[in-house]
């Protein structure tokens, strides 16, 4: 059974940071997307493809937007009744609100509950792909993984490896996180379109040994993925120095355990030195950049552009980081990540800022072979968008569909920076929708 829809597309084919946005960009005004069994089949205009399915009817979105799923490169579904926290910044953070939440996640019911509703968000938002982290429960991963498969929802995820400094209720052993979290990766890693993530919360909270059996898994098992904390308070910077005195920097303390590597995610890198840029753009890591987080815990300003320069290219996705972050939509995280970026006297483009959500993130997770634009053969996991989804908005685009790439770059800012989970009219995954608005 072929499926067809009909309406405008934008999806990019190039990183707009490194190549002219007429070469990385792909807007269809009038397009047709044909999916076969869940995957891209055919992709183009309507004018090109109508002859050749002519024979099936057109699902038609007219007046609306079709991008590929979001993808978000770093949140925390633990900590989804834990938003808006007040106060403090990030170790006292964790300490006062993190850690006791944390706890309830013990309860396999209780985690499936939560995790029932962190989805239901993601999709609400339109993202369709996550790096996840999950408690230092098994169970946790267990029900996260279980509410995924069930809505078939390509999702990484892992068990929190964490042995000191944390409360007493919280901690493993450096063996015990490594034999469960084994168990984990052959229970789940690649089991229908779910994979696994290693993940020691952040320097702080493992020992040399944790860190060292972490690095050990990524050997034994070097498709899974990386996913940990990387220098973003000034405060936490300097407890890593002091709780690592023989590294030569934060990033260090995970190079000596084997954890650079090139599926490895780090969120935040706030207060990275330019060393350590080079490290990542070195190992081909990638860096999960986490405005809304960044600035409700006064974390500081990541510095985009040297992340996204030519000596030392990194790859970076967006991260709603959920919970010290402030919305599960990613449309407003790029609207935050703009303005970080308007503070430090440069410019993100739409453009630029939905690569970062759509096949740069894909590319951060090193899954742009599946996901992340409308090439033929990848995964069909896309949104519908509606450019007047508010009052507001339907005044700023009402001569919305637009023809020219000018145009359109005008029209996606606008729905980036007045948009959210109103804007997402459809959900689909894998071709099928798993989330509509009305």
């Amino acid at each position: 059974m072929l499926k067809v829809i009909r309406s405008s597309f934008l999806d990019f084919i190039d990183d707009p940071f490194y190549t002219s946005e007429a070469a990385s960009v792909r807007y269809l005004e009038d397009g047709l997307l044909v999916i076969e069994n869940g995957k891209i089949k055919d992709f183009g205009t309507y004018e090109q493809l109508q002859e050749k399915y002519a024979g099936i009817d057109a699902i038609a979105y007219p007046d609306k937007l079709i991008m590929p799923g979001f993808i978000d490169t770093h949140i925390h579904y633990p900590q989804t009744a834990m938003m808006a926290a007040y106060g403090e910044q990030l170790l006292e953070w964790l300490s006062k609100y993190t850690f006791p939440t944390e706890a309830k996640f013990k309860d396999k019911n209780y985690a499936a509950a939560i995790a029932t509703v962190f989805l239901d968000e993601l999709l609400k938002n339109g993202t369709t792909t996550a790096l996840v982290f999950a408690a230092v429960f098994p169970e946790s991963v267990d029900a996260f993984f279980e509410e995924a498969e069930r809505r078939n929802l390509r999702m990484i995820a892992g068990k929190v490896m964490m042995n000191r400094n944390a409360p007493d209720f919280l901690l493993d052993t450096a063996q015990s996180s490594y034999d469960e979290t084994k168990a984990l990766i052959e229970k789940w890693h690649q089991k229908g379109r779910l994979l696994y993530a290693v993940t020691p919360r952040f320097a702080i909270t493992s020992t040399d040994e944790q860190l060292d059996l972490a690095g050990k898994l990524l050997s034994e098992f070097p498709d899974v993925y990386l996913h940990t904390h990387l220098s973003e308070n000034v405060n936490e910077v300097q407890f890593v120095a002091e709780l690592f005195p023989n590294s030569k920097g934060y990033l260090d303390v995970y190079d000596q355990a084997g954890l650079v590597k090139e599926k490895s995610i780090f969120a935040h890198g706030v207060q990275l030195t330019e060393q350590e840029f080079k490290r990542l753009s070195e190992t081909k890591s990638a860096i999960s950049f986490c405005p809304t987080s960044n600035l409700f815990l006064g974390s500081g300003l990541f510095k985009l552009h040297q992340a996204k320069s030519t000596e030392t290219p990194v790859k970076v996705g967006l991260g709603t980081d959920i919970g010290a972050g402030t919305s599960f939509s990613l449309l407003q995280t790029a609207n935050e990540a703009y303005k970080v970026v308007q503070l430090q006297g440069e410019k993100l483009s739409s453009f630029k800022a939905l690569f970062l959500a759509t096949l740069g993130g894909a590319r951060a997770l090193s899954l742009e072979d599946k996901l992340g634009n409308f090439e033929i053969g990848k995964e069909a996991d896309f949104i519908v968008l509606d450019p007047k989804a508010t009052p507001a908005m339907a005044l700023r685009n009402a001569d919305f569909p637009v023809k020219t790439l000018e145009d359109i770059a005008d029209k996606a800012f606008a729905i980036m920076i007045m948009g959210d989970d109103r804007t997402i009219e459809v959900t689909y995954i894998m071709g099928e929708i798993a989330y509509q608005s009305i």
